[in-house]
């Protein structure tokens, strides 16, 4: 399920943003959030990759940021 949510909800909410959907596409992106923090906590279990996972971890804060902005004020 990963392999198919997270490069869909990626890439549709980027485009979405590229189409001038902003708010769209950072409701896309947040939903994307929760795959990209698996994928990146397996990264950093088994390979020590601890960058991709504080990473995440800041995309994801600014996502909801972004999402809260645009929805709520």
């Amino acid at each position: 399920m990963t392999q198919v949510a997270l490069p869909a909800l990626t890439l549709g909410g980027q485009l979405a943003i590229a189409l001038k959907f902003p708010k769209y596409g950072l409701v896309l992106a947040l939903a994307s959030q929760p795959f990209w923090l698996y994928s990146s906590w397996k990264a950093y279990k088994q390979a020590g990759q601890i960058g991709i996972f504080v990473n995440t971890v800041f995309f994801c804060l600014v996502t909801l940021f972004g999402v809260v902005n645009y929805w709520v004020f």
